[in-house]
């Protein structure tokens, strides 16, 4: 078995566009998503018709959820940038969303965490505002109960495998269209993949092992990092052009 896992899209039709096109070259025809499809200050109506277009596996992020849950006027503004973009059509299908799936038996897909769609699984924030690699016995705990060999997870942006004690594998494919950011939860920090590419992994069993492959795709990220200028967010702007948060 062999398939691409795509997160955390977040309206950037180019990047998503760009892993695409290198998912065909690599002539692999199943592909899974780890959700946060259309929220950003770019386009998620052009995102929106590509990812419906493909039918593709899908659990939802908690931007996806906040999408459906909120009122434009409770939204934060990548959020409600989106919100406007998007039609009915768009809409109902993210509220149709599951939070998390198996797949073919094999596979079991979430956005964040088992628990929730909006922790950190494979890392944490200190109190000082640092990421770091969240204790190994944490990450085992939120995996019990799971049977399926490889779980998939998103939502940190940051490319990541972690080996269980009992050999099941937790990977985290990066994001495809937002390579760093800011958030105040639990606290104040900055994430930051420090590449500007498009990134998601490419998952292959062989015989009972699953040999994981990240890529990075480049793609016209100034042109996603001038269109966030546009629409007012700096930040955005400074992610997509730098892999950082300047």
């Amino acid at each position: 078995m062999i398939f691409a896992a795509i997160a955390d899209i977040h309206g950037n039709h180019l990047a998503l566009e760009a892993v695409l096109e290198d998912i065909r070259r690599l002539s692999i025809d199943a592909v899974v998503n780890l959700g946060d499809c259309f929220s950003g200050p770019l386009d998620a109506g052009k995102t929106a018709e590509i990812v419906l277009g493909l039918g593709l596996p899908t659990v939802r992020g908690n931007h996806d959820r906040y999408l459906v849950e909120q009122p434009l006027e409770a939204m934060g503004p990548s959020d409600a940038h989106a919100f406007r973009q998007l039609d009915d059509r768009s809409r109902d299908w993210l509220r149709a969303l599951p939070f998390d799936l198996v797949w073919r038996d094999e596979v079991y897909l979430c956005h964040a965490t088992p628990k929730d769609d909006s922790t950190y699984w494979l890392e944490t924030v200190t109190s000082e505002g640092h990421v770091v690699p969240r204790p190994a016995t944490e990450i085992e705990a939120w995996a019990e109960g799971i049977s399926e060999s490889l779980i998939l997870c998103g939502h940190t942006h940051l490319s990541r495998t972690v080996r269980l004690t009992d050999g099941r594998l937790v990977v985290n494919p990066g994001s495809i269209g937002c390579p760093a950011y800011t958030d105040d939860r639990p606290f104040p920090h900055k994430v930051e993949a420090r590449n500007v590419h498009a990134c998601y992994a490419v998952c292959e069993k062989r015989r009972d092992a699953w040999v994981v492959t990240f890529r990075q795709v480049p793609y016209d990220h100034m042109a996603m990092a001038e269109l966030a200028a546009a629409n007012g967010r700096p930040d955005w702007a400074s992610a997509l052009a730098t892999g950082f948060i300047r």
